[in-house]
């Protein structure tokens, strides 16, 4: 049986549930579960805010941990291996997607914790192709965010081709952006943080931004038109997206990580005065989550942490709740 932390109804407390996951599929594994990472998402779930949450849900897909056991088909990864689990948990591995590399865009993908069991628990199950080895040399503690937080802000300076010389600015400098400005820093970017929160000011300069907005300070912001070859939102409330679009350079784009539910009211003939763009991603496929990891050990890059151990899992989850949470939060066993 794999024990776990489980609600049984939207918005309900988690709960300590057990189920038996049966015979271990010939191309999977199972993680002994060391660190989890609690993001936004889990909570989004939780609360059945995306309207797909299946209850009794167990959360979690930041899982970092050790294989215990290999199906018989797996040659990728071996026992007592240490690795990390993001939101992906399978692929078809068939599709056109998945056989150009970009498994985050199979549409046949599964997802740790959508009609699946997660992470909140002492052992999970994934296929292999989507579990990827830690590097020797990173921070096993602060690791289980960078597999979904992290690889949501690394996968766009890959796909877009962001370059050194670009002059990148962030929107929010909470659990996705702090973790942004680390990355777009050691990429060699020109990088602002907006933040309302002057309280976080000097704490973005310190993790990588050259200099802060304010972003409530319509005078602050107007001052940046035309500046941002790429400006990355990473927050989850509507905003005056005009304003930002406006910060734009020509050929500039807005690019969605955060996600808001509110339709975007944009402007058109700014899009097309200046060939301006508007883009999302999701998480990264396997691999580039392997190249974020070797990047992010390579310049010392961290997600900022608390931790909490599992039993706490319902004081962890108010803490996320109230918004005070610095800057991610990581069960420990």
């Amino acid at each position: 049986m794999i024990n776990t932390y489980a609600a049984f109804k939207a918005g309900g407390k988690l709960e300590p549930f057990e189920y038996d996951p049966g015979p271990l599929g010939s191309h999977d594994v199972e993680i002994d579960v060391e660190h989890c990472g609690i993001c936004h998402s889990d909570l989004s779930m939780v609360e059945d805010a995306w309207g797909m949450a299946e209850f009794p849900l167990v959360p979690g897909h930041e899982v970092v941990g050790a294989i215990s056991a290999v199906g018989e088909h797996v040659v990728s990864l071996r026992l007592g291996q240490r690795v990390g689990l993001g939101w992906h948990s399978g692929y078809c591995n068939t599709c056109s997607s998945c056989l150009q590399g970009d498994h985050n865009l199979c549409s046949d993908s599964q997802s740790t914790i959508v009609r699946r069991h997660g992470g909140f628990a002492d052992r999970v199950r994934a296929q292999a192709a989507s579990v990827v080895p830690l590097p020797e040399d990173i921070d096993v503690a602060s690791a289980g965010p960078l597999f979904c937080g992290g690889i949501t802000v690394f996968t766009p300076l890959v796909e877009f081709d962001v370059q050194p010389t670009d002059r990148v600015a962030v929107i929010g400098i909470g659990g996705l952006g702090h973790m942004a400005l680390q990355f777009l820093n050691a990429w060699g970017c020109d990088v602002t943080a907006f933040t309302s929160n002057e309280a976080k000011t000097t704490e973005a300069l310190e993790m990588g931004a050259h200099r802060t907005i304010n972003s409530r300070d319509q005078d602050q912001v107007e001052a940046a038109a035309g500046q941002f070859d790429l400006v990355l939102s990473t927050v989850n409330v509507k905003l005056d997206w005009n304003a930002y679009l406006a910060t734009l350079a020509p050929k500039g784009r807005l690019h969605f990580v955060g996600a808001t539910l509110d339709p975007l009211d944009l402007g058109v003939f700014s899009l097309i005065g200046g060939q301006r763009s508007v883009s999302g991603s999701p998480v990264g496929s396997p691999a580039n989550i392997a190249r974020m990891l070797d990047f992010a050990v390579r310049h010392d890059i961290r997600p900022v942490i608390e931790t909490y151990p599992f039993d706490q899992v319902n004081e962890a989850m108010d803490l996320l709740r109230s918004g005070e949470a610095r800057y991610r939060i990581v069960l420990r066993r």
